[in-house]
């Protein structure tokens, strides 16, 4: 299969390189025709599970915190804590496949991941929402990779790519699917039916892989050491930053707490890099990066999926909290992005063999850019036709011409021996990034908004007691309980200064975005070297 068309493979909303991934892993041996639609069906209903968690929690994320009484700050720990895991252990979650069993290690993920589900769904409180989200985290580095390693084991090179067109056409259903089931979930039974979701998918996936997928593992994988080191050090590295950047807005800069998470955080990226670069068997080979094409990719990956993890955690509270829209029409505004995307994913695929890579990485971040930047512009009312649906037209359009030529850098730019490996960094990569964006950009929201709050406070007039009151709830955004001795007409204006000031940080944070954005279009231009690419990259 030649010509850039395995990496016409269709683009959904998820990590990068999920299909280099399968495309560079190696069949142990082919299953039988008869098995192969079981085979689909068991990784396609599993990675459908990690792609539902990654849209429709976003949704459910007003109501949970309007149910629980949680700060920002909490909200934030609930997808941060599943991202820091699932980051940070992905790359060791396949390497476990191949070791004990591709089969074994997915099921095992897959039931981990229910479980955990059950246990969010019933949570009692933010605290433990946190914790069994972390399970989830854990249960998905087991989950996602071993459904992309069954996949590249159980198909021949030859009909690979159909099984690839297959497996992601049917998560492209699944992502637009995802949000519009889950705000209807929301806004008609709780958003604790959300995580439950997750039941029926899971019995489905463990009943056909027990009875119809083969077990597989590659002998030579036993040979190598885990790199256990490098992953405690790169969980601690990134929980470390995580935690003090979301921790600093409550807590402060000096707080001794903030300061050693972020030491703690800082030493151990430094000696993740030592390991790495001492280890016979790192699950991030450094020498990769000597690679400026690869670097340059990986570069381009950061900036940009922090631009759109940032977007997509704090956009379902403007159109919720502030501009009124139910969980459902909140998953609805998003449908013409993955729309797009599943639509132009073969013309962009095409883009990589007509103009090569670089053009179009240099391009589509510089599109989606400015897709972030019309995110910032809607003010409180108007139709979202002709406030927010131009948006995310162009960010989907940016993201389409992204995707695919990214894809083919990544595994273009390192021998084909390695290919799977480093589509494994690009797609960690690209998660990480997402986890820091939240922290970070939550820090210039919650910035933005106290400053715009007391600003628009000051023309009230609220008695000092009501004032106390609300300043108080500041960690909570745009979700500020009005405290009903005001009257009604200052209740008006206090929730009018809280959607305002809520715009503010809202509009810093989408100008961030299209700022990292460009970022990632300059890192294509000055780092992807087409001449660096392997020849015939466009066919592994």
């Amino acid at each position: 299969m030649r010509g850039g068309a395995y990496n016409r493979a269709v683009a959904i909303l998820k990590a990068p390189c999920d299909e280099g991934v399968v495309l560079a892993g190696r069949a142990a041996l082919p299953c039988p025709r008869a098995t192969e639609p079981w085979v689909l069906a068991a990784t396609i209903l599993g990675s459908s599970m990690a792609f539902i968690d990654g849209t429709a929690v976003n949704v459910a994320l007003p109501a949970l915190q309007a149910d629980l009484g949680a700060t920002v700050a909490g909200v934030q720990w609930v997808v941060e804590v599943y991202a820091l895991f699932l980051a940070a252990l992905l790359l060791v979650g396949g390497s476990l496949g191949d070791r004990l069993g591709r089969r074994r290690v997915f099921l095992t993920g897959v039931a981990g991941f229910a479980l955990a589900s059950v246990w969010c769904g019933l949570a009692p409180g933010i605290g433990q929402l946190i914790a069994a989200r972390a399970v989830q985290g854990i249960a998905a580095a087991l989950m996602v990779p071993g459904s992309l390693a069954l996949l590249s084991a159980s198909f021949s090179r030859e009909r690979r790519g159909r099984a690839i067109g297959t497996w992601s056409g049917f998560g492209a259903i699944t992502a637009a699917v995802g949000p519009l089931m889950g705000g209807w979930l929301i806004d008609h039974a709780s958003w604790r039916w959300v995580f439950f979701l997750n039941l029926p998918l899971a019995l489905a996936v463990i009943v056909i892989s027990l009875r119809y997928v083969p077990e597989s593992r590659d002998p030579a994988a036993a040979a190598t050491k885990l790199d256990i080191a490098g992953a405690l050090l790169a969980t601690a590295a990134l929980g470390g930053i995580t935690f003090g950047l979301i921790e600093s807005s409550r807590l402060g800069w000096g707080d001794s707490r903030v300061l050693g998470a972020l030491g703690i955080g800082i030493a151990s990226l430094a000696g993740f890099l030592v390991v790495e670069a001492r280890s016979r068997a790192p699950m991030m080979p450094l020498s990769l990066f000597r690679s400026r094409a690869f670097a340059g990719a990986n570069l381009l990956t950061f900036w940009l999926y922090a631009a759109l993890g940032g977007t997509m955690f704090f956009l379902p509270f403007n159109f919720i909290q502030v501009h009124g829209y139910s969980a459902t029409q909140a998953g609805a505004a998003l449908l013409p992005f993955i729309v797009l995307m599943f639509l132009l994913s073969r013309w962009s695929g095409g883009l990589v063999d007509r103009y090569g890579a670089r053009l179009p990485l240099v391009i589509g971040p510089a599109i989606a850019g400015a897709g972030f930047t019309l995110l910032a512009l809607p003010g409180v009312g108007g139709s979202y036709w002709t406030t927010f649906f131009p948006a995310i037209l162009v960010l989907g359009l940016g993201m389409a011409v992204s995707v695919a030529p990214l894809t083919a850098t990544v595994m273009g730019a390192v021998g084909e021996s390695q290919a799977g490996i480093a589509s494994g960094i690009n797609n960690a990569v690209s998660r990480g990034a997402g986890l820091l964006a939240v922290a970070g950009m939550g820090l210039i929201l919650l910035g933005l908004f106290s400053r715009g709050l007391d600003r628009r406070l000051d023309g009230i007039g609220l008695p000092p007691e009501a004032r106390r009151a609300v300043e108080r709830q500041k960690e909570k955004l745009a979700a500020i309980e009005v405290p009903a001795s005001v009257g009604e007409e200052r209740q008006a204006r206090v929730r009018e200064a809280v959607d305002g000031a809520f715009l503010d940080g809202f509009r810093g944070v989408m100008l961030t975005a299209a700022v990292l954005a460009l970022l990632a279009s300059l890192s294509a231009w000055w780092m992807i070297v087409p001449d660096e690419l392997m020849p015939d990259s466009s066919a592994k």
